[in-house]
């Protein structure tokens, strides 16, 4: 890994722990050489600065920090987007399945990143194309998932999903999921998703209380074209993108998702495994 010689920061909002850790963080980058590039956030914990917006944050750095919980986290990885710089993911968050460095960890786990000593998680994105009246109108990457829910009270919504050309079924229910591994224990794992290890080249379909209780979450490959067609009324259907960003749908819009060209890298502690995160996060037992 190259030297480090500017990491960008990026900060969960209204946070106490945020305002009280950032200051000293600057200081202790600034002390080692390391030129610092931060968002609006940020930069408000700081009272001074230049405030940048979150995607201008990444340009010109060798490491993004984030401080935060999963749901900042996710709004770094789509900063990004498509840039070799790996995240260094600090948990002031409460579940944190992706913040995997503990905030006592953060200083450790830092020098070793100025070393050159990292540890780094490849996670897929997931690209989201919304077609209308035969034309491509947006396109979303996202870390975790794609949902369509309903965007009425007490109604459920009708989704047509084709994979790679074949038909599945007309789902009638809340919502459906397509989820990355990455993903798989956020909204997906809610729904009754399964867990994917997350170097697992697959991507998970799974519909929101379906009305057809044998319409069960199913894998396919990270290769395939996942195509939804909306086949309510317009404005029934709400397309959200890791549940951060995203639009009402209109009927007959097909909203078509496949593994993205992009992926991001995140630094995790080289004692951390996978299930030792499902284990604490989840309170499985044992030792």
């Amino acid at each position: 890994m190259p030297a480090i010689n500017a990491a960008g920061i990026l900060s969960k909002p209204r946070s106490e722990e945020a305002a009280r850790i950032v200051p000293e963080l600057i200081r202790w980058l600034d002390q080692r050489g390391v030129a610092t590039r931060l968002d609006e956030e940020t930069a408000g914990y700081l009272k001074s600065g230049v405030a940048l917006s979150r995607d201008e944050v990444p340009d010109g750095t060798e490491l993004l920090i984030m401080l935060g919980g999963d749901g900042t986290l996710l709004s770094a990885a789509r900063a990004v987007r498509g840039r070799d710089i790996p995240i260094f993911a600090v948990n002031l968050g409460s579940l944190g399945f992706l913040a995997a460095i503990k905030l006592e960890e953060m200083y450790p786990q830092l020098e070793r990143a100025l070393r050159g000593d990292l540890t780094v998680d490849r996670r897929q994105m997931l690209l989201t194309e919304l077609w209308r009246d035969g034309k491509p109108v947006a396109a979303y990457d996202g870390l975790n998932d794609m949902v369509l829910a309903k965007a009425e009270i007490a109604r459920m919504i009708d989704l047509k999903v084709h994979v790679d050309g074949s038909f599945v079924c007309v789902y009638k229910a809340d919502g459906l999921i397509i989820a990355t591994p990455t993903g798989s224990t956020a909204y997906s794992l809610s729904a009754g998703g399964p867990i994917v290890f997350p170097s697992v080249s697959a991507l998970s379909i799974t519909p929101i209380c379906p009305h057809t209780l044998t319409n069960r979450p199913v894998i396919v490959p990270d290769q395939s074209v996942i195509e939804t067609t909306v086949l309510g009324a317009d404005h029934t259907t709400y397309l959200t993108i890791d549940g951060q960003v995203g639009e009402l749908l209109k009927k007959g819009d097909r909203v078509v998702c496949r593994r993205s060209e992009h992926s991001i890298s995140l630094v995790r502690p080289p004692s951390l495994l996978f299930f030792d995160v499902l284990r604490e996060k989840l309170k499985w037992g044992g030792r």
